[in-house]
C-alpha cells in the first residue's frame, strides 16, 4: 500500500472495471486483483530478527494497544468508550483502527467521511467526541474486500502511524484485530508501545485465549498494562440486581494469576450495542449510565497504572 503521488494516474479498479470510490490517496487491493490460481508450496520462512522501531511519534505520550485473544468479546467497543472516557477526563486522545479486515470505528463513531490530505501529503484525522480518528474503513468502500497478505498489512500499519498528522496526544489507543497475528507483530516492529490492554469476557473459553494474548505480547516484549473484563454481569434496569450470566470474576482471577492489574468490569447491556450501531458510543450518548461509569473507572485505573510506572520504559514485562 502506498500513497499515490501527484500526477500518478494509476488507481485501483473495482470488479466491474470502473474506478473504486476509495480514498484517492490510498492504494488498495480488491478481490478482482487476486489471481484464482493456487500458490505453489514454498518452504517455511526462516525466523527473522525483530526489526528496529523507527517510528517514534515523540508528540504522543502513551501508545496503547487494545487486544483480545479471540473475537466477540467487545474489544472495539471497549477501545472506543475507553478513548472517550480518557478524553472526558481531560486527555488529548487519538483512536487508531488497526483492523484492516473488519474496521469497526467508522460505524461506532458514526463517520462515513474520508480524511483530507494536508499540503505535506499527510492524512488529517477525523474528529468525533473530541477524539482524533483514523481507520482504513474511512478510505475504502464497505463492499470492498481487503485481501491483504502480511507485507500489505505491515505497510498499512506504518502508514496509519507515520503518514497521519496526529499532533500532540496524551494517549493513542490502537484497536487491534482479534487473535495473535501479523498486525500485532507489525505494530511492535514499527513503534515502541507503552503497553497493551487485554479485553476478555468471564467464560473459560475467552480466558484461555487471554493467556495466548499475554504470551504473544511477552514474546514481543510489550508490557501488559492490565485486563478488562467485558460483559461481566447483567444489571437489571428496573431493580439494579446484578446477575452473572457467564461466570464470576474470571478476568480478575486471570489478572491475579499473571500478576497484572485488573482495570475493571463492564456490565452487559443491550444499550451498549445499540449505541455503537447508531454511531454514538454509550459514554458519549449516556454519560450517567452504569456502563459509562464503569468505563470511567477503567480509564481512572489505567491512568493510575501509567502514573505509577513513571515512564513507559519502566513498566514490567511479564
Amino acid at each position: 500500500m502506498r500513497f499515490l503521488k501527484k500526477g500518478d494516474d494509476k488507481k485501483p479498479k473495482s470488479e466491474s472495471g470502473s474506478e473504486t470510490k476509495g480514498h484517492p490517496d490510498l492504494k488498495v487491493i480488491s478481490g478482482s486483483q487476486i489471481s484464482g490460481k493456487q500458490p505453489q508450496r514454498q518452504a517455511p520462512p526462516q525466523p527473522q530478527q525483530q526489526q528496529p522501531q523507527n517510528i517514534t511519534l515523540p508528540n504522543i505520550k502513551y501508545k496503547i494497544a487494545v487486544a483480545s485473544g479471540k473475537g466477540g468479546v467487545g474489544k472495539s467497543t471497549v477501545a472506543t468508550n475507553l478513548a472517550i472516557s480518557l478524553a472526558n477526563a481531560g486527555g488529548a486522545v487519538g483512536l487508531m483502527d488497526a483492523d484492516a479486515y473488519g474496521p469497526s470505528i467508522p460505524t461506532m463513531m458514526g463517520i462515513q467521511e474520508q480524511p483530507k490530505v494536508s499540503p505535506e501529503r499527510k492524512l488529517i484525522p477525523l474528529v468525533r467526541h473530541n477524539i482524533k480518528l483514523m481507520s482504513i474503513g474511512f478510505m475504502v468502500p464497505e463492499e470492498q474486500a481487503m485481501i491483504w497478505r502480511g507485507p500489505m498489512l505491515h505497510s498499512s500499519i506504518r502508514q496509519l502511524l507515520s503518514d497521519v498528522e496526529w499532533g500532540e496526544l496524551d494517549y493513542l489507543i490502537i484497536d487491534l484485530p482479534p487473535g495473535t497475528g501479523d498486525v500485532a507483530l507489525s505494530l511492535t516492529q514499527a513503534i515502541p508501545l507503552t503497553g497493551a490492554l487485554i479485553v476478555t469476557t468471564p467464560q473459560d473459553v475467552a480466558l484461555a485465549d487471554v493467556r495466548r494474548g499475554v504470551a504473544m505480547f511477552e514474546r514481543l516484549g510489550v508490557p501488559i498494562l492490565g485486563i478488562i473484563e467485558n460483559m461481566s454481569y447483567f444489571l437489571c434496569p428496573h431493580c439494579n440486581e446484578k446477575t452473572e450470566i457467564f461466570r464470576k470474576d474470571g478476568g480478575k482471577n486471570t489478572s491475579e494469576r499473571f500478576g497484572v492489574a485488573f482495570l475493571g468490569q463492564i456490565p452487559l447491556d443491550a444499550e451498549v450495542c445499540t449505541a455503537g450501531d447508531i454511531g454514538v458510543p454509550i459514554v458519549a450518548g449516556h454519560p450517567e449510565s452504569p456502563q459509562s461509569e464503569a468505563f470511567g473507572v477503567v480509564a481512572q485505573e489505567l491512568e493510575t497504572v501509567l502514573e505509577e510506572s513513571g515512564d513507559e520504559d519502566e513498566l514490567t514485562i511479564l
